[in-house]
């Protein structure tokens, strides 16, 4: 075979392959939600397992003789699934519904993203087992390519849409595969068949893949997603707008021109005049994050409406302040500043479309009004890492119904972190305050049920205990209109003027008062979180409450899961309910659930099964040390990875920017202690066995400790400084989980290399479950505990290691003699 050739085609392909990986994970979390992530992560590892196990299975029908050939048909079978899974998926509708039909759907889905993953692993493990070539070599290459794929995805969907990224990987699959047909010294011998000649043909896959790629971006009714949130789209004449990027979809709706219906206020006072008529386009986010882009050309009375809502009670406390919002969205809040007299507004949105949308898109900005208004600066950043730079101060922080990125409804957040509603992020605001600043967040409200805001006050109170306050009470005003509360946070006690400034305005506009420093609260909740004595009788009593209220931390960022995971028991008496609050956490858990049941009768069909040969003429203590062995492994690297793209998806501030990071860190750093396992050979020594285990599960011990001030110390960096951090951080780790693998191979290999396989197969499995174990674990107490677990599955190898060792040392003198 002829090197270059097939170093290149096998470096196009891992880059391809990590590449869809990260671009399904975009695609779901439009067609579905974005905690639905690491589906598509085990999706694509049991497709993987799945392929290395069906080459074992089929092993003598790949020769070398044949490996060219073979490698070229599995390389244009991963492009042509590849349209074809796209196909499927935008067709389905994964929706949370109690019975045996979501089963089905799901494993639908999960099929459907697992077929391109099989065919390109097939191709992999042919390169990595069956090529002439030093496996080092080949590896590192493969590691180059997947890593490189990390990072390029950011640039192709800042390019092109998420379904036509995924056919372009399809075309970079068949230039793979038009590579890897060039790496064979003789011709290619021809195959019979109309798949196989098809197959044979990746000039033509090629050119169809790129050509459908680029004519699928250019039009807003091509191969797209046809429910979005279990709803049908929209691609009517009112659809006038769409993009993609790394972390969202954006579209626009709009009426026809002229056309006013009443404004869409999130808690709209009963007061409003039935007479007032705007002008609005609907900026859509991922299918549901919605928010309204409303006609202004300079003239105030055109947005007196704004006065209307509760989410800017805190403007006739502080008119004219200085003002920072966090989240433009379609500019509604940065209007609501200007509207009582603020000349001085910075918006810090971290999705570049929506700011451009504002300031460059000249059809969008000249409807908004907000370019040409001066005093106002439109910042794309995240919002905790541009405050923790900034020395600015700020009479107004505004954050009204930010749900980071997307929108919250039917479950959307349940499993996903979020950085802006934790502590260490509201002790970040409140430190960016003036004197007399505040701080003011609306959430969801329900009447008689506080839940969603039980927490934001929860929250409050613990950010202020954190502060210094001691009545944080006395700092806090909560006021409801409709379904929307909203926090007035003052950084200094509220003076009784200010409190009857906000209980004036809250009488004209007749909002509902449920929590002030003058009189009762409004429930008995509000009243036990506002008076709790400390940090630790909040933790008590929120923590024992119907509803998981206590504060979110970095540690434990789930804002929106509002269900007991430390207490099942009480989780299950919401199985029955599909309403308010525990209707959505109870959908995002049954998906959960769901995910696991799918994924425990696929890996037992598709790899256990099948490789139970493989262990039939070994002995029991190999087969038992061994699956604990791999299993542990596989758990124990899942439980690392997950943790560490939860928490470090808050510093880098999206989840794709920290799968990207994470991966492109974890895949390089792992490859290099899978070639340093060559030279440095753990199983030669007991107490070079011990020491791995020690030194590595140290370090995840020790990670929840130093991680926080590591991340503190670099919040406020650029984003590229911050994924070099994360780099720094995750590389050490990265190495030492990289000989795991290799040392056991050769440790088992050593006693007996048929059960190879099955243990290939152990170590795939679980690192499938491993994922949804990980989430949950999360959930319930927090990443740290997700990494110390990780930590524990590497103790328990060392006695596992050491009892496989002492039994391959006795074969390898038997061999030698």
């Amino acid at each position: 075979m002829k090197p270059a050739n097939f170093y290149a085609a096998l470096f196009l392909l891992s880059f391809s392959t990590l590449v869809l990986e990260i671009v399904e994970t975009r695609l779901l979390s439009v067609i579905s939600w974005y905690h639905l992530a690491f589906f598509v992560i085990s999706a694509a590892m049991f497709g993987m397992t799945a392929a290395a196990v069906w080459v074992y299975i089929r092993r003598d029908r790949f020769t070398s003789a044949t490996l060219p050939n073979d490698l070229s048909r599995f390389a244009a079978a991963f492009a042509v699934t590849v349209g074809l899974s796209l196909c499927l998926q935008v067709s389905l509708a994964p929706a949370m519904v109690f019975s045996v039909s979501t089963a089905i759907v799901f494993a639908e889905m999960a099929l459907a993203i697992a077929a391109p993953f099989f065919c390109a692993g097939v191709a992999i493990t042919l390169a990595l087992t069956r090529s002439p070539f030093p496996v080092g070599r080949v590896y590192a290459v493969d590691l180059a390519g997947a890593a490189c794929g990390c990072l390029g995805v950011i640039a192709f969907l800042d390019w092109l849409d998420a379904p036509s990224v995924i056919l372009l990987t399809g075309g970079l699959a068949a230039g793979a595969s038009i590579l890897f047909a060039r790496s064979a010294i003789d011709p290619l011998p021809q195959i019979e068949g109309a798949l196989a000649g098809a197959l044979a043909r990746p000039w033509a896959i090629l050119v169809i893949m790129v050509v459908v790629a680029m004519a699928n971006g250019l039009t807003l009714h091509g191969i797209q997603p046809i429910l979005v949130k279990s709803t049908t789209e929209r691609r009517d004449a009112s659809l006038v707008y769409e993009k993609w990027n790394s972390f969202s979809r954006v579209t626009v709706q709009s009426p026809p021109p002229g056309e006013r219906g009443r404004p869409h206020l999130w808690g709209p006072s009963p007061t409003l005049p039935a007479d007032v008529l705007v002008e609005t386009k609907n900026v859509v986010i991922d299918g549901l994050a919605d928010t309204a882009m409303f006609r202004f050309d300079g003239d105030l009375k055109q947005i007196d409406f704004l006065a209307y809502d509760v989410t800017n009670l805190a403007y006739f406390l502080r008119p004219g302040e200085r003002t920072a919002v966090i989240g433009v969205g379609s500019g509604r809040d940065v209007l609501s500043a200007w509207r009582f007299g603020s000349r001085d507004i910075t918006g810090v949105e971290l999705n570049p479309i929506v700011v451009g949308l504002l300031t460059r898109d000249d059809l969008f900005a000249r409807f908004a009004g907000l370019a040409s208004l001066p005093g106002v600066r439109l910042i794309v950043d995240e919002a905790r890492s541009w405050f923790a730079r900034t020395e600015d101060r700020f009479g107004i922080i505004q954050m009204s119904m930010i749900d980071t990125w997307a929108a919250t409804g039917a479950g959307a957040f349940t499993l996903s972190e979020n950085g802006l509603y934790t502590e260490e992020a509201w002790r970040r605001f409140l430190d960016r305050l003036s004197d007399r600043g505040v701080f003011t967040v609306s959430r969801w409200y329900g009447s008689g049920a506080v839940n969603e805001t039980g927490r934001m006050v929860s929250l409050a109170v613990a950010a202020l205990l954190d502060s210094g306050a001691e009545r944080p009470a006395d700092h806090i005003f909560l006021a409801a209109s409709g379904q929307v509360a909203t926090l007035v946070l003052s950084r200094q006690a509220l003076t009784p003027g200010d409190v009857q400034i906000l209980r004036q305005a809250c009488a004209r506009y007749e909002y509902s008062v449920l929590l002030s420093p003058q009189g009762d609260p409004a429930s008995e909740i509000l009243a036990g979180i506002v008076r709790s004595g400390g940090r630790d009788a909040l933790q008590r009593y929120t923590g024992a409450l119907e509803f998981d209220l206590t504060p979110p931390t970095d540690d434990r960022p789930f804002f929106f899961n509002l269900l007991p995971f430390d207490r099942p028991q009480q989780v299950l008496r919401y199985f029955s309910s599909y309403r308010g609050v525990a209707g959505g956490n109870v959908t995002a858990t049954l998906t959960l659930a769901t995910i696991l049941l799918v994924s425990v009768v696929l890996v037992a069909v598709t790899i256990l099964l099948p490789l139970r040969g493989a262990v039939r003429h070994a002995g029991t203590g190999l087969v038992l040390g061994g699956t604990l062995y791999f299993a542990l492994l596989g758990l124990g690297f899942m439980l690392v990875e997950i943790g560490f793209l939860q928490r470090l998806s808050v510093f880098l501030g999206h989840p794709v920017y920290s799968l990207s990071v994470v991966l492109f860190s974890l895949i390089l750093s792992t490859g290099l202690g899978s070639l340093l396992s060559e030279s440095l050979r753990l199983e030669v020594g007991r107490g070079r066995l011990v020491l791995w285990s020690a030194l590595l599960g140290g370090y995840l011990l020790s990670a929840p400790y130093w991680l926080s001030s590591a991340i503190a110390a670099a919040q406020g960096a650029h984003i590229l400084a911050r994924a070099a951090t994360t780099v720094a951080m995750i590389t050490p780790v990265g190495v030492m989980l990289g000989f795991g693998f290799p040392t056991g191979l050769r440790i088992v290999q050593a006693i007996d290399p048929r059960p190879t396989p099955w243990f290939w197969g152990i170590n795939g499995a679980a690192g499938v479950l491993g994922s949804v174990l990980a989430v949950s674990v999360s959930i319930a107490f927090g990443i740290s505990m997700t990494l110390r677990l990780g930590a524990l599955c590497y103790a328990v190898l060392i006695p596992v290691s050491l009892a496989l060792t002492s039994k391959a040392a006795p074969m390898a003198d038997h061999r030698a003699r």
